[in-house]
């Protein structure tokens, strides 16, 4: 998949969002992943970009992300994008770093 991009702050995340939105994405096509909740949450409200939620994630997916752990979590709402186990893999890398993943796809 080549709509990731990885950035290290929010002020390249928002750079990522706005190439995103040139490119013909809409913000409801855009998902803001980081391994800090609270980042991730307040990230994706200043960003107005979307949350992976019941219609990407299986219900049964969404009530096991009560019980795993963040990173268990991330990875399945990227799995619940389409994403690779080898997409996921350098995502999970990049965000044990301290990066902020940035993907763009249309979900239909």
């Amino acid at each position: 998949m080549n709509n990731i991009i990885i950035a290290k702050n929010g002020a390249e995340a928002k750079e990522a969002i706005e190439t995103f939105l040139q490119g013909g994405f809409t913000r409801d096509d855009i998902y803001l992943f980081t391994y800090n909740k609270e980042n991730s949450k307040n990230l994706t409200n200043v960003t107005d970009t979307s949350d992976v939620g019941l219609a990407e994630q299986h219900i049964f997916d969404s009530i096991a992300n009560v019980f795993r752990s963040r990173e268990e979590e991330l990875r399945a709402k990227m799995h619940s994008l389409g994403l690779s186990e080898i997409e996921i893999e350098q995502c999970v890398e990049k965000m044990d770093r301290g990066d902020i993943v940035i993907i763009a796809l249309k979900v239909a």
